[in-house]
């Protein structure tokens, strides 16, 4: 497979010519990934028989700006009322929403559309140019390697538990076990049900998603009149256009720290099943272990919101290059888009390239167009999103907790999933009001299954030999980085604390 650079040009302006299909997929994927429970996948299946009868280059170019723009939607709800759209924006509200309560949600918001078109943009160039390369970290990251990404992710635990180590270790550990119901991954033996069937494929991930976050948010906020305190509101109703310039030349500013965060959602969106929930949490603890002001993290950082919108976008272009080179889905969104051209007779692999390249390359050009056109038509909404937060809780409160409860039955369509929402809900309200982290809590239901799941894979290959783990040449490289990036803010804490004792 070799890059034709010399197409891309034409192509470019091909595709910038369906705009007409590009621009009112942008603003349904918002509306779907600003909707909890709602996703580009169960958008697209719905949605299935009308691109099933479109030209297949249409049907790919509608499904792509759809993708790409609900990612980014899904960071709306996230930033303005702590509730993630979807699981690859479970990190965002960790600065965004502290933002938008010290009424400075417009710029949260720009920051966001700047960081999550950038980086969009920045890693569709880099899989275009690079491609016959990425195509090959599917071969290297087996069980053993993503243990240590896992691990990198959970690590983020210990980074909350800084504040309270015991209340945020004990967060962990019970996101972790609440992660561990469900049927185990070798006897099929069913683990903390409680007799529930519901549960025997273990804890769907929305109901905890929107009730940790959405329901107990909804909860805290019925004992107040608003999100904002009043100084909040009288920032807000004054901000005009300069709160969301100001958003986009912060996000700007920090053009290096959207750059490498973006490159980590590529590398780990090219794993197949890794996802961006894994890319958000590893990009949040990267950037605050490597950050010279780690306690500002949580408090409303800008580097905190960037971090993983930045990371999630960047996942978007890596999982469809195994898709397209290597017929593996990356994700549910890429497996939809793999049924869609085998209907319409296309092959998948390397011979794409050169046989249809107007379909290979092309797929990464409407993305790589679906993020310009977005830079140029979302940041000027973020003014009037914002509004949203001055609506009163008498109204606010249970609009969040009927979408929500929606957004629980959609994946599975059990009422049983509901009330697991409400559960999660009450769980959340308490963790709050107890000073737990809820985020910790998430970690943990999200990572640990996948966690358990390659760790019994890489014991069940090497017959039950733990020294398994330390046999891959990558993984020993990744587990000599996650050694480094625990042990260093542990470095730059004591060296801190030296400077002042001398200063």
């Amino acid at each position: 497979m070799e890059l034709q650079l010399d197409l891309y040009g034409p192509l470019f302006l091909h595709t910038l010519s369906y705009w007409w299909v590009i621009v009112p997929s942008i603003f349904l994927g918002l509306l779907v990934g600003a909707i909890p429970g709602f996703s580009a996948a169960n958008t697209i299946i719905i949605l299935l028989p009308l691109t099933l009868v479109m030209d297949v280059e249409v049907g790919l170019i509608f499904m792509v700006a759809l993708y790409c723009s609900s990612r980014m939607g899904a960071g709306i709800p996230a930033i303005l009322v702590n509730i993630p759209g979807t699981a690859g924006a479970a990190a965002t509200p960790l600065d965004g929403y502290p933002m938008t309560k010290a009424g400075r949600g417009q710029q949260a918001l720009a920051m966001s559309f700047v960081a999550s078109s950038l980086g969009g943009l920045l890693t569709t160039v880099l899989a275009l140019m690079t491609m016959p390369w990425l195509a090959q970290v599917g071969y290297y990251m087996h069980s053993v390697e993503m243990i240590v990404v896992m691990l990198f992710g959970i690590s983020l635990i210990a980074s909350i538990a800084a504040r309270d180590t015991l209340k945020g270790l004990i967060a962990g550990f019970f996101g972790l076990m609440i992660g561990s119901i469900g049927a185990d991954h070798v006897y099929a033996t069913p683990r903390g049900t409680m007799g529930f069937l519901e549960l025997y494929d273990g804890v769907p991930l929305i109901p905890a998603l929107v009730g940790l976050f959405a329901v107990s948010e909804a909860f805290l906020i019925i004992e107040a009149q608003s999100i904002l305190s009043r100084h909040s509101r009288d920032l807000l109703k004054t901000a005009g256009w300069s709160a969301t310039l100001e958003g986009a030349r912060i996000a700007l500013a920090r053009w290096w720290h959207i750059t490498w965060n973006s490159i980590i959602g590529l590398v780990i969106g090219v794993i197949p099943g890794a996802g961006a929930s894994i890319a958000s949490f590893v990009a949040y603890q990267q950037s605050r272990t490597y950050s010279k002001t780690p306690e500002a993290y949580g408090t409303g950082h800008p580097e905190g919101l960037i971090a993983p919108e930045s990371a999630n976008n960047g996942v978007t272009a890596g999982t469809l290059i195994p898709l397209l080179i290597l017929g593996i889905p990356g994700g549910a969104t890429a497996a939809i888009m793999l049924v869609v051209m085998q209907y319409h007779g296309v092959i998948m692999g390397p011979h794409l390239f050169s046989d249809r390249p107007d379909l290979g390359y092309g797929v990464f050009m409407a993305m790589a167009v679906t993020y310009l056109i977005m830079s140029f038509t979302i940041l000027p909404l973020s003014r009037y999103m914002s509004k949203v937060t001055l609506v009163s809780t008498a109204y606010m409160a249970p609009i969040i907790i009927a979408f929500t409860l929606v957004g629980s039955f959609v994946p599975r369509e059990y009422m049983f999933d509901m009330a697991l929402g409400l559960v999660f809900g009450v769980i959340g309200y308490i963790a709050r009001k107890t000073g737990y982290h809820v985020a910790a809590i998430l970690i943990g239901v999200i990572l640990g299954p996948l966690l358990e799941q390659y760790f019994l894979r890489a014991l069940k290959m090497s017959e039950g030999d733990i020294s398994v783990l330390f046999s891959s040449s990558l993984g020993n490289v990744l587990w000599v980085a996650l050694f480094v990036t625990v042990l260093t803010p542990f470095a730059l804490d004591y060296k801190r604390r030296r400077r002042a004792a001398h200063g």
